[in-house]
């Protein structure tokens, strides 16, 4: 069988507290597309991109620490560095920045131990998404 793939849809993470979900990644940068909490989601802009980052509410989901088998979901950014700063200035706890093959990346995990990384291609500029005009500086 071959399966052709076209993109990805969405990026679905399940949090235990839909209100709480969404003030923790407007606090991170992510743009808030809707939210429908009679259908316990939201979704949540990645640039300029129609697929988003779907929260989606799981009753009696409790707060828990990421695990080595988390996955994680790496978004490009122009500088992970800078973004950990930023995150930090936000009040919230990134990982050190790590060295990769392309750049840096930073990790940050939600309260529901989902990982969102913060990666850029500082190292392999060629590989770079171009920064829209709406971009901030």
């Amino acid at each position: 069988m071959s399966l052709q793939l076209l993109g990805f849809d969405n990026v679905l993470l399940p949090v235990g507290d839909l209100g709480e979900a969404v003030d923790f990644y407007e606090r991170v940068g992510f743009p808030l597309s809707f939210r429908l909490d009679e259908a316990g989601i939201a979704l949540l802009k990645v640039g300029e991109e129609t697929p988003g980052v779907l929260l989606r509410q799981e009753d009696g989901l409790l707060p828990r620490a990421p695990g080595t088998w988390t996955p994680r979901v790496w978004l490009e950014v122009p500088d992970a560095r800078a973004a950990a700063g930023g995150l930090a200035a936000a009040g919230l706890r990134p990982d050190p920045p790590l060295s990769v093959s392309t750049g840096w990346t930073v990790e940050l995990a939600d309260p529901w131990g989902n990982v969102i990384g913060f990666t850029d291609y500082l190292k392999r500029p060629s590989l770079a998404r171009k920064e829209s005009a709406e971009t901030p500086a």
